[in-house]
């Protein structure tokens, strides 16, 4: 190698070389000051690219777990309230059965105020957990949780839609339910006596003339509620009736309506004119007892001939014959018939004209006329029409009903609770997964960006000593062309 003072290749290379050392010591102390090995885009672009890629993710599943952790709390809100409902139904239960008993001596009024009163406060707390009719949480509820390899896959759903999810009174079918005594209204009614600040029959007086046959034969019965000067509330209007009416088990009572009704076992039509200012409106209204099995016939006036036709129970059948004799008028058709369905639980009274008859029964039975007469009972041969029974006409039929209805809520209910329930696990089991997701996702990103401290301590301490060594080399390659000198000396 030849010796030159113009170009000192040495010092050259030295001085690369302290450049690079310094680069290579400034990424060190970089790394160790940031904590990262890659902190640009030069570092490794590669790299960076897929490390923004997982941190991408972790940011989607940071906030699915927040979601999944808002979604689960929104559903244990509902299943608490779900929970709370499932006791007022219990509640309800316990009324309707009490109500349902034909032994219960309490007020049923005073049972079904309590009975409605909750099924309003189920009402209040179905909207406050959102899952009454059309409520917010009345919905197919969507979490986004992230982390899937689409948007379907990344979200979880709880289908809490249509009325088979809400909780409120009418989508579990109790809203109209109730376990008042039932009756039948008078005809026409629309006097509302559940206005305890009205009075009524204000200096007047309204008369109920009952036909009733309790068994021992055939009663007109007149009962009669007079007001005075200071009329009287509705209350007392059924407390007066039901004094004059209990010996013939009969029930005065204020129906859901509010207007009055009557009702028992017993068979009986009952007709009245309402008075001014009366507890029926004023005209002629009438009742047949609906909680029993009925039939009205015509008026009986055989003069020639016979009638022939056959009454069936679940106890027998009663072959019943009317004549000239038997069934000639009125008086003679309720007495012939009384005493051929005598035992059979089967009555004949007078209908609300008090001209003909009617037939009534507490349990089903059919009638069949096999020889018409044009001035018997029935106007043609063949089956007779007998209109069925009125649940809600008896005093325990409101009550059955509504304990029909709530053994179907219950269920209801439970499915509700189950599609909470098994939400609030799917939330839980996708927290989970998210989590994990995070902790690896974290630790594949650590891979690519965070850096080895321990190699960049390494590092740093490498290019510090290179550096110095750098530096030493330079200083003797700067002093190489001195040695020019030497030779030119010798010219001399």
């Amino acid at each position: 190698m030849s010796i030159s003072i113009q170009t000192n290749v040495a010092s050259l290379n030295a001085q690369f070389y302290i450049s690079k050392n310094q680069i290579f010591q400034a990424t060190a102390i970089e790394q160790l000051s940031s904590g990262y090995k890659i902190n640009s885009s030069a570092n490794d672009p590669a790299g960076l690219a897929v490390a923004n890629q997982y941190a991408g993710n972790i940011t989607e599943l940071s906030a699915g777990v927040q979601n999944a952790t808002d979604g689960v709390s929104t559903l244990q809100i509902a299943d608490g309230g779900l929970a709370n409902i499932s006791q007022i139904l219990g509640r309800l239960q316990t009324l309707a059965s009490e109500a349902a008993s034909g032994t219960f001596q309490g007020s049923r009024t005073t049972v079904n105020n309590e009975y409605q009163g909750l099924l309003a406060e189920l009402n209040r707390q179905a909207s406050n957990i959102g899952l009454n009719t059309g409520g917010v949480n009345n919905v197919n509820l969507t979490v986004y949780t992230g982390g899937g390899n689409s948007q379907s896959n990344a979200q979880i759903s709880v289908d809490l839609s249509g009325g088979n999810n809400a909780v409120d009174a009418i989508a579990l079918g109790i809203g109209t339910t109730s376990v008042a005594g039932g009756g039948t209204g008078i005809s026409g009614n629309s006097v509302r006596l559940d206005n305890q600040a009205a009075t009524f029959l204000t200096s007047a007086s309204q008369s109920f003339t009952f036909h009733v046959n309790t068994g021992t034969g055939n009663q007109d019965v007149t009962v009669t509620a007079t007001g005075g000067s200071g009329g009287l509330t509705g209350s007392q209007v059924i407390s007066s009736l039901n004094s004059q009416l209990q010996a013939y088990g009969i029930t005065a009572s204020i129906g859901s309506a509010g207007t009055l009704q009557f009702g028992g076992s017993t068979a009986f039509t009952v007709t009245t004119t309402g008075a001014s200012g009366g507890v029926t409106t004023t005209g002629t209204g009438t009742a047949v007892n609906s909680s029993n099995y009925s039939i009205n016939t015509q008026i009986p006036a055989i003069t020639a001939g016979t009638e022939v036709f056959t009454v069936q129970n679940a106890g027998g059948s009663y072959n019943v014959t009317l004549s000239s004799v038997t069934g000639d008028n009125q008086a003679d058709t309720l007495t012939a018939l009384n005493s051929r369905l005598a035992g059979s639980g089967i009555y004949a009274v007078k209908d609300v004209a008090g001209t003909g008859v009617t037939l009534q029964s507490t349990g089903t039975f059919s009638i069949n006329e096999t020889t018409n007469n044009a001035n018997g009972l029935f106007a043609a041969t063949g089956a007779q029409a007998v209109t069925a029974s009125s649940a809600g006409a008896s005093a325990t039929g409101n009550a059955l009903a509504a304990l029909a209805a709530l053994t179907s809520a219950i269920g209801i209910l439970g499915l509700v609770q189950g599609t909470v329930g098994a939400g609030e696990n799917k939330l839980q089991y996708a927290t989970s997964l998210a989590q994990s997701q995070i902790t690896n996702y974290s630790s594949a990103e650590s891979g690519l960006r965070d850096a080895d401290v321990a190699a960049a301590a390494a590092n740093l301490t490498k290019a510090q000593v290179l550096q110095q060594t750098s530096l030493a080399a330079l200083s003797q390659a700067n002093s190489a062309p001195q040695a020019v000198l030497s030779l030119l000396k010798n010219l001399g």
